[in-house]
């Protein structure tokens, strides 16, 4: 009993529904990455180029308005900053030249001592030694900005101007959008998880189908069919593979037809052949005359099988062959039409059938003329089976502009309409006792179609109004005898 084959299944954490589902996520993930990432560094380089800018403009004011005093002193310099009204920064320091705070705007610093201070901001410091110094940070929500500018009166540095700012409400609204964009991504993140499973699944499942009729072709069972949705790459592929299959299932019926009309076929001469050669051994009293008889009945049925059997060795070669194997040369159809009929005349003449010849010159087509023998010798030697006594047979060979006709018509018993279309069928026969009675093996026409249509010809069968039968076979002209000519039919 044959093992039956079954589909491995996958795990799921090897499977490609898996693989198609962290792909998507993956992507979506490197998405909403840079939508959480670059929207927030974008607006926090134009807050920085803002506060940067209202720095340097608020510094370079306050030095020019300071440096207009040509020697600082505190009380001058405290004056001169309480009408300027700088309430915008968190805290104004301005020093002289040695470091020493003439004004701080931090009251609380001021008021702690009356003892001098003196500046150790790194700002400052480089501001006192002639530098523009600003810089501004963001974290835990707010924005931190400092900057040192020098004083300068007639080109000499006479004190310095310290500015810096805690700004929480413009870092609130960078903090709100960073917590909106985490939410939009989550929500993003879970319908794109969704959205994920929804598209592996849909996107997996016609290679699962695929899978499985190819396990149920695998176990032989051609009648598997797969379902097409859609119109994709994957609807193509399932497409193509119910075609291969449809076509595997007529093969294997017709080999499975074949194989069995082969063997009824092979079996009833080798019946008739047991049966004769049991009757001669059983008989110890059969005269000379009646074994003679017996004798000859089984050469017959010997030369049966014989033609049979290189029949059937004629199909194999050409189902095994590749196309276009056999040597082709320019054949001319005449020459094989005498060829044949110098074998076939003696079996016309048995039965007084005449044959007619219509032949148009310079007909040759591209073809092995072994192969245009068999065409020409079974359709000729059908005619004279199937025919009548005292019947006619026209063989006739026509042109076109690139083709050649070959027409053999006959005055036999014909073929009923409902037959015509299975009669190049291998084995199969319209009239079975008269096919046996004549001779036949019902693979002569299967070899003449087989044939023709390997040499890009054609071939049909027509009925006679008058009765009988008409095949009409029709091949390319070899290329330089392609001209115009006489009309094919």
């Amino acid at each position: 009993m044959q093992e039956q084959q079954k589909i491995t299944k996958i795990p799921f954490w090897r499977s490609l529904r898996l693989k198609f589902a962290l792909s998507y996520v993956a992507l979506i993930v490197a998405v909403l990455g840079l939508l959480n990432t670059y929207p927030i560094f974008v607006s926090q380089d134009m807050v920085f180029k803002a506060k940067l800018t209202s720095l340097q403009n608020q510094a370079a004011v306050i030095a020019s308005t300071v440096a207009s005093m040509e020697e600082l002193t505190q009380e001058g310099v405290t004056q001169v900053m309480e009408v300027l009204d700088e309430s915008s920064m968190n805290r104004i320091l301005v020093a002289d030249q040695n470091g020493l705070i003439l004004y701080d705007s931090d009251s609380g610093q001021s008021e702690r001592s009356d003892e001098p201070r003196y500046a150790m901001m790194q700002e400052l410091v480089l501001a006192l030694e002639g530098s523009d110094v600003f810089q501004s940070t963001y974290s835990a929500g707010a924005f931190r900005s400092s900057g040192a500018v020098p004083v300068q009166y007639r080109n000499a540095t006479i004190g310095g101007v310290y500015l810096y700012e805690y700004d929480s409400e413009q870092g609130a609204i960078i903090t709100g959008l960073q917590q909106n964009l985490m939410r939009i991504s989550l929500l993003l993140l879970a319908l794109a998880l969704l959205i994920s499973v929804f598209l592996s699944r849909t996107m997996t499942r016609p290679i699962i189908r695929l899978t499985a009729g190819i396990s149920g072709l695998r176990q032989g069972e051609y009648s598997t069919r797969v379902e097409v949705s859609g119109r994709d790459e994957l609807a193509m592929l399932a497409t193509a593979f119910n075609d291969m299959t449809e076509r595997l299932e007529k093969t294997d019926e017709m080999r499975r037809r074949f194989v069995s009309d082969a063997s009824h076929e092979l079996k009833t001469p080798l019946a008739s052949i047991k049966l004769l050669t049991d009757s001669i051994a059983q008989n110890e009293n059969m005269d000379s005359e009646t074994i003679r008889d017996f004798v000859q009945d089984i050469g017959t049925e010997a030369d049966r099988l014989v033609r049979i059997t290189e029949k059937l060795l004629a199909l194999t070669r050409m189902d095994n062959a590749p196309h276009g194997q056999a040597e082709r040369s320019s054949v001319d159809l005449v020459n094989v039409i005498s060829d044949a009929l110098h074998m076939l005349t003696p079996l016309a003449d048995q039965r007084n059938i005449s044959i007619h010849l219509i032949l148009a010159q310079n007909c040759r087509v591209m073809a092995s003329a072994d192969e245009m023998y068999q065409v020409v010798f079974n359709l000729v030697e059908n005619a004279i089976k199937y025919n009548v006594n005292d019947g006619k047979i026209w063989i006739r060979v026509r042109r076109s502009a690139d083709s050649a006709f070959l027409i053999v018509e006959d005055t036999g018993i014909g073929i009923p309409q409902e037959d015509r279309a299975r009669i190049f069928e291998r084995f199969y026969r319209v009239d079975k006792a008269r096919s046996r009675e004549a001779g036949g093996t019902g693979l002569g026409l299967s070899i003449v179609h087989d044939t023709v249509v390997a040499n890009g010809g054609a071939i049909r069968v027509d009925a006679r109004p008058e009765g009988g039968t008409v095949f009409i076979v029709q091949l390319p002209l070899a290329q330089e005898h392609k001209t115009e000519g006489e009309s094919g039919t």
